[in-house]
């Protein structure tokens, strides 16, 4: 470190992408600091991926439990199961307290300072934190910006926390509403239909477009909404918009046709959780110091490289991360972005490999999926002059999924006919969201078919539901 700085690097905004950013500059010998104006570990840790998972967790064992017919299958027979709602919750917010103190814990353990407080940037290589102690001023040779994302709720929309929320206090478990409209069928309202459906709420799904889950591959989405939605106590309304809700007892939406605008029906609900996205957490954070203007969505402008653009140029010396930049909003791909920035400020070119990030949905089953869905891949494919094919193995044929009576799901791989280059790969299946890392792994390598159809894989397990599909695949 030069003299001249307080700091080699100042992060602003300690979730997961900062974390990893930290903890790789310090193994690269850069004098840190970290700055947080909430809790340590951001959205995932406190208002997303951990506690969520905890109560999917939790509510996945009482589906099970009370699924006579499943249990009957395998010899086992209950009577009876019962749950503690407030037990649940308290499992989901002692988790949440571990690892955020642990997160702590790491950074402290290699001298990276913690600066509570919030964080602006106040011009080239300086940044002014606003403490309990007041105005505090800083310099550093790097800055990156990873403010995170909060959620969206469209206009029209009241929130009270308690009969119309967001994923943030339905997180909380305050109470289970007997009837739940969820306002979107992205991974958010998925995951939640699948948590409330569990503990005996009825659910009335909304969704903006003409088909529920837009972002997935079609034929994943099919089999998801016979599985997870159609099997379950789930009405559905596509191509409606929540245009005002109103909460109370009882909770009143009005829903409109998403095309021409006209309020076609009403609806009263017990509760309404708001599951419409997450937008940018960029108020206020100095950017007009050094002339950066968001999108008109909030979103903070980055090249490959993750470099801060203004006007189209990068900023020297100050980089931007995480949900803020509208890339991934997942946290694993925010903290692989922050491993690429403090890659670049050591003179290493790096750049995030976006296609070969995977993502999942931890419902029950699992879904997931990496690289391009199939019509995505034949735009690419139809642009770059070569054709695309695609195989599906089906958990039904699995010798493992079998054995434990869970034969829902498929996977299916999408490749380049001629080469065999893995384009990618959606599961639907028991344990899919762990399944989809050696599909990424490959992904990231660009191997072929060809190369993964000679991957020993054990038997029985549910690895072998990729490696049938990657023998099936194989091009000659």
């Amino acid at each position: 470190m030069t003299q001249e700085f307080d700091y080699d690097l100042i992060i602003i905004g300690a979730g997961v992408g900062g974390h990893g950013a930290a903890l790789h500059a310090t193994s690269c010998g850069l004098k840190t600091a970290i700055v947080e104006v909430a809790e340590m570990g951001g959205t995932c840790v406190n208002r997303g991926c951990i506690p969520s998972k905890a109560l999917l967790a939790a509510s996945g064992k009482v589906r099970e439990l009370r699924n006579a017919h499943h249990l009957k299958t395998l010899g086992i027979e209950l009577d009876n199961v019962s749950y503690d709602r407030q037990v649940m919750a308290t499992h989901a917010s002692n988790i949440v307290t571990k690892i955020r103190g642990d997160m702590s814990k790491s950074l402290k353990r290699l001298s990276v300072d913690i600066i509570t407080g919030w964080a602006q940037v106040a011009g080239k290589q300086k940044v002014t934190v606003k403490t309990e102690k007041g105005e505090e001023n800083f310099t550093a040779k790097d800055i990156i910006l990873a403010p995170g994302s909060v959620p969206f709720v469209p206009p029209g929309i009241e929130l009270d926390g308690k009969t119309v929320f967001t994923s943030d206090d339905a997180l909380k478990l305050d109470w289970l509403p007997p009837w739940v409209a969820i306002i979107g069928s992205g991974y958010i309202g998925l995951e939640f239909s699948d948590i409330y459906t569990a503990l005996g709420s009825e659910i009335t799904m909304i969704e903006a477009l003409d088909k529920l889950m837009p972002t997935f591959d079609p034929d994943i989405a099919k089999i998801a909404q016979r599985v997870l939605i159609q099997s379950r106590d789930i009405e559905v309304k596509v191509g409606k918009l929540a245009i005002k809700v109103v909460p109370g007892s009882p909770v009143i939406i009005e829903l409109a046709d998403a095309k021409t605008k006209e309020v076609e029906e009403i609806i009263e609900v017990d509760a309404c959780l708001v599951a419409t996205g997450r937008i940018p957490y960029t108020k206020d954070l100095g950017l007009d110091s050094v002339a950066v203007e968001t999108d008109k969505y909030g979103f903070i402008p980055v090249n490959s490289k993750m470099a801060v653009l203004s006007s189209g140029e990068p900023v020297p010396n100050l980089w931007a991360i995480g949900d803020a930049t509208g890339k991934m909003m997942l946290a694993h791909a925010a903290s692989a972005q922050g491993i690429t920035v403090v890659e670049n400020i050591c003179g290493r070119d790096r750049e995030p490999d976006y296609l070969s990030i995977p993502a999942a949905a931890f419902t029950h089953p699992e879904i997931s999926y990496v690289g391009m869905t199939e019509p995505a891949a034949k735009d690419l494919g139809q642009k770059q002059g070569f054709e695309v094919a695609s195989v599906r193995t089906y958990f039904k044929g699995n010798s493992k999924a079998i054995a434990e009576d869970e034969t829902d799901g498929i996977a299916k791989v999408i490749y380049r006919q001629d080469t065999g280059e893995l384009l990618g790969v959606h599961i639907i299946g028991l344990h899919a969201s762990d399944l989809i890392q050696e599909a990424a792994n490959a992904i990231a390598k660009k191997q072929s078919v060809n190369e993964l159809s000679f991957n020993v894989h054990t038997h029985p397990t549910l690895s072998e539901v990729l490696d049938e599909a990657f023998k099936r695949a194989t091009v000659h």
